[in-house]
């Protein structure tokens, strides 16, 4: 394995409300369960994960967030309480915060809170770790051992933090879940096995975790639950290529650039460094129809395009490749072309795509063997992005769009759902547990969950991009 790019992004969570009525008629009335219902047990619920399952939200993991990741609000409908690591905010720095409205800008929160219970005497219930791949849910016990710093020599704190083997020395997530005698596991992981080679354009790593070892890892997580007798649901993997990190830019860019103007001197579109060193040109076709990416880290740049610039290079500390002319018009030109790791393009949108459907198909046959039940969060995120064209999907009286800030389902970093998002897995979860287990969990009431940021008013972008300064992203490990 090459360089890893994880991003433990943990969100700050916003939404737009919309006005009208709010349908409550699939919920149930809320009683005192006391974590059981049917056959369902969750009086002693551990989950396993990522950031997803942490809670992290805009670059950095705090508690007014944390609160409502999937784990406690399935933990909430159940009657019970769980445990996890707790920060208080603004988080442990980094934050990802609203700088302005009109015109729309970001910045980084340069102040930081701290974790305040590492001294709790047991292993949390909420075992998720920001940044984790399937690697470490087997064999990663503190920073210098997970996949980042075996493979990339970048240690992870998150893990010291989670883990916290320093005093307790329990080991894994597997093994302090188990420690723990759950009642019933959630399992959410993989994400990152692929979500860091899309993110970083397809350069770091220069390609997800194989299928092969994949199979693998996860076989030996649900077999290492199984051999334990304990219950588990597992999510699958969203497809990664239709989240506002990589649907924002590039559709932005075809429509606001003056391609008639530009025709004349032979660009036909955005000309792009391929991996390998060749270039490549998405037209305004591919790219408003996302067959070439943009990432959301291209915000900074693509008002540049045209001009004779080098920024990319020296806003990164990266020395200006050899054949790259940067008085060359930048994006426009074979000789300065748009960076690598600023597109995805048709070849790696491919092989992003198909360990999706690998990974997936692995964890529907290895639940299926190990008698699991499957939230299938793929299906419920692509049908989601499929209703942006028809007005929106609506829960509970919300639209939710995965269009980036106005859409109310992925917050500030563009990969990770807001509160309300959350709240929109956590009832997948619910679903599926009342499903397999006959029990009658009431599900969550979307509206009744809070977005950090009400938006009263009109957004308004700067030449029709987000205003994102590169350092934005300095904290985001995918």
């Amino acid at each position: 394995m090459k360089k890893l790019l994880f991003v433990f992004t943990a969100l700050l969570s916003f939404s737009l409300f919309f006005n009208g009525c709010v349908d409550k008629t699939d919920l149930t009335a809320p009683e005192p369960f006391n974590g059981k219902s049917g056959n369902a047990d969750l009086t002693k619920y551990v989950a396993i994960g990522n950031s997803l399952t942490a809670g992290y939200q805009s670059g950095t993991l705090f508690y007014s967030a944390q609160i409502y990741a999937f784990p406690y609000l399935i933990a909430k409908q159940a009657g019970v309480e769980i445990t996890g690591l707790k920060v208080s905010d603004p988080g442990l720095g980094g934050r990802l915060e609203v700088k302005s409205l009109s015109p729309f800008a970001l910045y980084t929160n340069p102040n930081a809170g701290s974790p305040i219970n590492l001294t709790h005497p047991a292993p949390y219930q909420n075992l998720g770790i920001p940044g984790a791949l399937a690697y470490d849910v087997l064999f990663a016990t503190n920073k210098d051992n997970c996949a980042s710093a075996v493979f990339a020599g970048i240690p992870n704190p998150y893990f010291d933090l989670v883990l916290r083997n320093s005093s307790l020395n329990l080991g894994t997530q597997l093994e302090q879940a188990l420690a723990q005698n759950p009642t019933l596991i959630t399992l959410w992981i993989g994400n990152n096995d692929v979500l860091g080679y899309a993110t970083s354009g397809g350069t770091a790593p220069s390609a997800p975790t194989s299928a092969t070892q994949f199979q693998q890892l996860f076989s030996g997580i649900c077999n290492g639950i199984s051999q334990a007798g304990k219950q588990a649901v597992v999510a699958n993997i969203p497809n990664v290529s239709a989240i506002p990190f990589f649907t924002t830019v590039g559709p932005q860019i075809a429509l606001s650039t003056p391609w008639s103007q530009l025709l004349p001197s032979g660009v036909v579109g955005l000309v792009y460094q391929k991996t390998g060193g060749s270039v490549g040109v998405a037209d305004s076709l591919s790219l408003l129809t996302g067959t070439n990416l943009v990432t959301l880290k291209g915000s900074a740049y693509a008002p540049l395009l045209g001009q004779p610039t080098g920024k990319f290079y020296s806003d990164n500390g990266i020395p200006v490749p050899s054949g790259v002319d940067t008085t060359k018009p930048f994006g426009f030109h074979p000789e300065n072309p748009w960076p690598n790791a600023l597109i995805l393009d048709s070849d790696e949108i491919q092989i992003a795509n198909q360990a999706v459907a690998n990974y997936n198909d692995i964890i529907s046959a290895t639940a299926a063997n190990f008698g699991f039940a499957v939230v299938d969060i793929n299906s419920v995120f692509n049908q989601i992005r499929a209703n942006d064209f028809t007005g929106g999907t609506v829960f509970n009286g919300i639209t939710f769009k995965t269009t980036f800030v106005t859409g109310g389902l992925f917050s500030l970093d563009g990969v990770h759902p807001t509160n309300q998002g959350q709240a929109i897995i956590a009832n997948e979860f619910i679903k599926v547990i009342n499903s397999k287990f006959n029990a009658q969990f009431p599900l969550i009431d979307v509206s009744t969950i809070p977005g950090s940021l009400i938006f009263a008013g009109k957004i308004n972008y700067q030449n029709g991009y987000p205003i994102l300064p590169p350092e934005v992203f300095e904290h985001l490990l995918f």
